[in-house]
């Protein structure tokens, strides 16, 4: 019957396959091998394991050999110092006042008479104003306020302009007082 259903060339290749069926089939049976024996010690030393041909390095770096802090804050501005910096006025200066204190502020850098009064705000309970400085910077004042180089004292503003007293002693070493006015710019 088979040799109904295969070619005559292909007797070849069925005999192939039964045999290498019948192997496989016998290569899964269970069979067992005897145990290995335990080997033997001597009395001799323990042997000492070969030393190693290469070094192992490795590319992980220690935790150690890196630096903890690598951030550089030297040359960074500090953002718990003021912006402003006072400072004493010494005594031996003309027009100088123990408890007045100097800032560098650029309004102390320049004279009254070197400000431009720009607007005036008046009918509540304090009157401000704005002036400006030689520098195009703008300041808003108000009654008590410290300007100029001379530390000018804002006394008054009203409608009619800003009102600044300045205390300085002059070459006989006499206190001066001077009133100096700020108005408005006419309207052309």
């Amino acid at each position: 019957m088979i040799k109904k259903l295969l070619p005559k060339n292909n007797y070849l290749l069925l005999s192939g396959v039964i045999l290498a069926g019948t192997l496989f089939i016998a290569a899964c049976g269970n069979s067992q091998q005897p145990p290995a024996a335990a080997p033997v010690r001597s009395q001799t030393p323990a042997a000492v394991p070969p030393k190693p041909v290469q070094k192992s390095v490795s590319s992980a770096v220690s935790l150690a050999a890196a630096p903890v802090n690598t951030f550089d804050f030297s040359n960074k501005k500090d953002p718990f110092k003021p912006f402003v910096v006072v400072k004493a006025v010494p005594k031996n200066v003309p027009g100088s006042s123990k408890n007045i204190p100097r800032t560098s502020l650029p309004i102390h850098s320049y004279a009254v008479n070197e400000f431009k009064l720009i607007g005036i705000i008046t009918g509540g309970v304090d009157g401000r104003a704005m002036v400006t400085d030689p520098g195009g910077k703008g300041y808003v004042l108000k009654v008590g306020m410290l300007i100029g180089k001379n530390n000018g004292k804002v006394v008054l503003i009203n409608s009619s302009g800003v009102d600044v007293l300045e205390q300085f002693r002059d070459d006989n070493g006499r206190l001066r007082r001077e009133t100096i006015k700020l108005t408005l710019p006419r309207k052309q």
